[in-house]
């Protein structure tokens, strides 16, 4: 006997396409990717050295691509709810650039890969458009876990504790988002205070401004203006012409045989170290925000949703994006400010006309990234709280565990930038075993940092895992982890380094990361010991 079919919603009462609290919706969406561009557009020129032509004509057409890909077809799938259940409040999911790839593939991916091919003789262009390279690969690799793991997320998630997850993720925000945006902030206390406090009363306080207006958009716009009315911002005609002659029709180009000559510049130690774990945590908080949306009411299915997230990474790497998107958090936050459908829709096609048309130059010439840092500062400081607020407590130990290997990767990054101003990192004086004996002589162990640095992600992941197992006394699941944290070492896939002339890059060999291997080996056989030979303590466990 077949199933009944369900009865057709009741005429008139699916969502419509645009409603007033979308407008709402829109600014706060399309302000969040705003800032995430900015800071891409400062980092690709002021930290890789990228040409703009580079960014703004190869480089934002393929975010776009991504963009307006995931946001319609989020914006679809929200119609075809509402007119499923014949409910007029569905809201689509948010949806955008991921804000901890942006940082990680920048400074752990192409900024090392730059590095490399500056040592190997290229010249800073070639070497910026091999780190470009290297990072777009890294978007592959994330975007085939996202999609592919949109069947397997279940598994992942019964493995993997979410203090280990989040802790991960919250040890790449403490450093290469919150501590490089907070040095940013106090740099430039005049322009920088007040947005930062603006967001604070606003997000943290649950302070409105009149008529709804987007805090977010309010401390941005106050920003720029403190930044044009202080010397941190002069006008600068030929910087002016330059973004006005970037505006004009830039249609997404693919990148293939980038992709191919990626392949073939022999970095895959250094994307695949990071694409690896961060299209894992991707993955796993696109099903946690999935689950958000079905506790405020919009219960959206799996595998689709999850597979649209890694298929929009996959499209923006072939049009030469190196950033993965992904669902975002806060779907409850929409749809109690009034946003359903064409929010989503509004914001793919702003991000069309700002990615396609060169226009992006003009705001990044207006807006200055000062202006916008309060509000990634901010996302930095809620994924360190995450870390803590969304894990048992008892698990804090572990929480606090994961975050030392990002803080490690990122000390490192700082400590080799110091050396190279200090005129190391050059043919003449180029980094070699003798800078660990060298700094170790000042207290400094460079080969302990220089270590956590190469699959910091992995490192937080399994030191935070097996924590968490330990905690509970499950000393044989803490035991597979510590075999799983040799296994990867013994690959080359963590601690493996080797010296360029001026950096320390992944070395993706087996058997270099041999002795931290064997010291994962002996942690496994204590705890493999400890679990046949502990008692049960009193409370039983």
């Amino acid at each position: 006997m077949s199933a009944s079919r369900p009865a057709a919603p009741p005429p008139g009462r699916a969502t419509p396409w645009l409603v007033w609290g979308d407008l709402d919706g829109f600014f706060g969406l399309a302000l969040d990717n705003l800032v995430q561009v900015l800071v891409v557009i400062a980092l690709m020129t002021q930290v890789l050295g990228l040409a703009p032509s580079a960014v703004y004509g190869r480089l934002l057409p393929g975010i776009t691509v991504s963009l307006l890909v995931g946001n319609l077809f989020y914006a679809w799938q929200a119609r075809r709810l509402s007119l499923a259940t014949g409910r007029g409040d569905v809201c689509a999911l948010p949806y955008g650039i991921n804000t901890p790839s942006v940082f990680a593939f920048v400074l752990l991916v192409m900024l090392p890969v730059k590095h490399a091919a500056l040592g190997a003789g290229q010249s800073p262009a070639e070497a910026a458009e091999a780190g470009l390279r290297a990072g777009i690969l890294a978007a592959v690799g994330s975007g085939v876990i996202e999609a592919g793991g949109a069947w397997a997320v279940g598994w992942l998630r019964r493995f993997a504790p979410r203090a280990a997850m989040l802790s991960t993720l919250a040890g790449v925000a403490v450093t290469f988002i919150a501590a490089d945006f907070l040095f940013r902030t106090f740099a430039n206390p005049v322009v920088a205070f007040l947005p930062l406090a603006i967001i604070l009363v606003t997000y943290f306080g649950g302070v409105r401004f009149p008529r709804g207006v987007p805090g977010g958009l309010v401390a941005v716009l106050v920003g720029a203006a403190l930044a044009w009315a202080t010397p941190l911002r002069d006008w600068d005609p030929n910087a002016f012409r330059g973004a006005v002659d970037t505006l004009g029709l830039h249609p997404p180009l693919p990148a293939l045989g980038g992709l191919y000559r990626g392949l073939l510049d022999g970095h895959l130690g250094a994307y695949l170290v990071i694409a690896l774990p961060m299209g894992l945590f991707n993955l796993l908080g696109s099903v946690q925000n999935l689950e958000s949306a079905a506790a405020a009411g919009d219960d959206y299915p799996t595998v689709p949703s999850l597979l649209t997230n890694g298929l929009g990474t996959l499209l923006g790497a072939a049009f030469g994006s190196p950033f993965p998107t992904t669902i975002y958090i806060g779907h409850p936050g929409w749809k109690a400010m009034g946003a359903r459908i064409g929010y989503s829709v509004l914001n793919a096609a702003f991000f069309t006309v700002l990615g396609l048309s060169g226009a992006a130059a003009l705001v990044a010439y207006f807006v200055p990234i000062e202006s916008g840092v309060a509000i990634v500062l901010w996302i930095g400081i809620v994924m360190v709280a995450q870390a803590f607020q969304a894990t048992p407590p008892a698990h804090a130990p572990a929480a606090a565990v994961g975050l030392l290997p990002g803080i490690a990767a990122w000390g490192a990054m700082m400590l080799k930038q110091g050396l190279r101003a200090a005129g190391l990192g050059t043919t003449d004086a180029p980094f070699t075993p003798a800078i660990v004996d060298r700094l170790a002589g000042a207290g400094v162990f460079a080969e302990g940092v220089f270590s956590l640095e190469q699959g910091a992600l992995l490192t937080s992941l399994i030191w935070s895992a097996a924590t968490v197992e330990i905690i509970e006394r499950r000393f044989g699941r803490a035991a597979a982890w510590a075999l799983v944290g040799a296994l990867l070492s013994g690959l080359g896939l963590m601690h493996a380094y080797a010296y360029t002339v001026a950096d320390t890059i992944p070395a993706l060999v087996p058997g270099r990361a041999m002795t931290w291997a064997v010291g994962y080996c002996l942690m496994a056989a204590l705890l493999a010991a400890v679990q046949v030979l502990a008692r049960p303590n009193e409370g039983g466990r």
